[in-house]
């Protein structure tokens, strides 16, 4: 019998703590950036049967860090208007940009999937084939 599915909550908790959404296991990251290709616990295949699956953790990677300088923008404008300080923000923001990519990355990625699975739920149909392998003779199941 399969799983309950989790709570939207409990998938995107899961994922803000780089565990797998689907069963919250640790260990779904081999490096800081690199996904394993399966979840060690559930065995869901951690790109989801498509090639391109990650294309959408890019792009909230980009929109998370874009927000993350906005914000820093508006509140040294305000605090420090009329004297603001555009040089620092130039630079401080060049800077804040870079970082904040490289720590955002990881967490979009599992954010991205817990995204997935809140969208697009887990089959135990699907789950079998992510234990199996993904077998190129037998399509991913969809809904």
């Amino acid at each position: 019998m399969a799983a309950p599915r989790p709570s939207n909550l409990r998938l995107l908790s899961r994922a803000l703590a780089r565990r797998c959404p689907n069963c919250g296991a640790p260990g779904i990251f081999k490096s800081y950036t690199e996904l394993r290709e399966h979840c060690p616990n559930c065995g869901l295949r951690l790109h989801r049967g498509e090639s391109d699956y990650f294309i959408g953790a890019y792009l909230l990677n980009l929109v998370a860090v874009e927000l993350l300088f906005a914000l820093l923008l508006g509140v040294v404008v305000i605090v420090t208007y009329p004297n603001t300080p555009w040089t620092l923000l130039q630079w401080g923001g060049m800077a804040l940009i870079i970082i904040g990519a490289v720590i955002c990355y990881p967490i979009t990625k599992s954010l991205w999937l817990a995204a997935d699975l809140m969208f697009r739920p887990m089959t135990e149909k699907e789950l079998d084939w992510h234990r199996e392998g993904g077998s190129a003779d037998r399509e991913l199941p969809h809904l």
